[in-house]
């Protein structure tokens, strides 16, 4: 797997790797992440997946982590 790049924006850490011929995007927010896959033949240009790090994409990203860190918090009060 390679890296492509790393970065953070408003406290989500993004990477960005190259493997088996899938772009792999993943989003970190504490202890919860979200990873996308994206195939190699749909992106012209490996800045084509910036779209994916703002916009209407990156906001539903935002809101996803709310709603699982709402979930985890629901299923381990009881712990």
């Amino acid at each position: 797997m390679r890296v492509v790049r790393e970065s953070s924006k408003e406290g989500i850490r993004i990477s960005l790797f190259e493997w088996n011929n899938k772009y792999i995007l993943k989003f970190e927010a504490g202890n919860l992440e979200q990873t996308y896959k994206v195939p190699a033949m749909d992106v012209l240009e490996e800045k084509d997946l910036d779209t994916l790090t703002e916009g209407d994409f990156y906001q539903e990203v935002k809101k996803r982590f709310d709603e699982m860190h709402q979930s985890l918090q629901i299923a381990t009060k009881n712990f």
